[in-house]
């Protein structure tokens, strides 16, 4: 059983804090004893989560995003919730993109939430309170 662990990083959404948010991320991780497998699944996921919405969430401005990472449970488990108060933006809506389909014939977009889907374990999304919340779960 894992004792419950939140910790939290706040930051400009801007591509040049992603190194600072996947650190931060895979110190969490370690700290809770994830393997090297799992730290490296998330760390692609976090990419695509944090650079879209450092592209999108506020464009053509900038804004704050809040990552929070809480490990618990038995069996232990980490959640990363990403909070930006930019558009409202739901990632879940759109379906998933034809990936049999060649890259000439297949439209733009949609293949980072489709592989951040297959690389976690469950991912949510809710707009609340004025932001976006979007929650991975990785079994560890």
């Amino acid at each position: 059983m894992l004792t419950p662990i939140t910790n939290e990083w706040k930051g400009l959404a801007v591509p040049g804090n992603l190194e600072a948010v996947q650190g931060f991320v895979e110190e969490c991780l370690d700290a809770g004893g994830a393997s090297m497998k799992t730290q490296m699944q998330m760390s692609v996921a976090v990419e695509e989560v944090f650079i879209n919405i450092a592209h999108y969430a506020y464009a053509p401005g900038t804004g704050e995003a809040v990552v929070t990472v809480t490990l618990s449970g038995s069996p232990a488990a980490a959640a990363i919730t990403f909070r930006d108060k930019g558009v409202p933006y739901d990632p879940l809506a759109n379906s998933d993109p034809d990936v049999t389909l060649s890259a000439d014939e297949r439209e733009i977009g949609g293949l980072g939430i489709f592989m951040t889907k297959k690389l976690v374990d469950e991912m949510s999304y809710e707009y609340r309170d004025g932001e976006n919340v979007l929650t991975l779960r990785k079994l560890l």
